[in-house]
């Protein structure tokens, strides 16, 4: 069976907008081609546990992405020191807000959300927001429900 020079040239442009768009696809899955470095301020939250947090994990405030996770360390405390990228147009968030590592779905990914507080000065670039909740272990909780669970009996 003989293959023309055009069909050649056809499946060879059908493979490589195929492998193009795996590529995209790719980028969109694991949260690096959603965030551009737009025009951003950092803000500073300290957790006693930041779970399975990573960088470039989404902060959202009332379900919206308003930033992403920019870096993750210890501080002095034994604390983790997580550092957000909040893009710059959101700049009425209330200096009193709180955050919370929250998990999408069951078994989804970890990310950052954000409570806003009532006062009415606002998070400014390298704010620091003092109330937090840390991630809930779903080892610790099954662990701490069935010790109590045997306790009792």
């Amino acid at each position: 069976m003989q293959h023309s020079p055009t069909q050649d040239t056809l499946v060879g442009l059908f493979v490589a907008s195929g492998i193009i768009g795996l590529f995209f696809l790719a980028m969109q899955i694991s949260n690096l081609g959603s965030f551009v470095d737009e025009d951003t301020f950092t803000v500073t939250a300290h957790f006693q546990n930041s779970g399975g947090l990573k960088i470039k994990s989404p902060v959202s405030m009332a379900g919206v992405k308003i930033g992403q996770v920019s870096r993750i360390s210890l501080d002095t405390d034994h604390r983790a020191k997580v550092e957000m990228k909040i893009q710059a147009r959101y700049t009425n968030i209330p200096s009193d807000t709180t955050a919370s590592i929250f998990t999408a779905g069951l078994l989804g990914e970890q990310y950052v959300n954000l409570e806003p507080g009532g006062l009415d000065d606002n998070l400014t670039d390298n704010s620091e927001i003092d109330i937090t909740q840390s991630a809930i272990i779903l080892e610790q909780a099954l662990g701490q429900f069935l010790f109590k669970k045997s306790a009792d009996k």
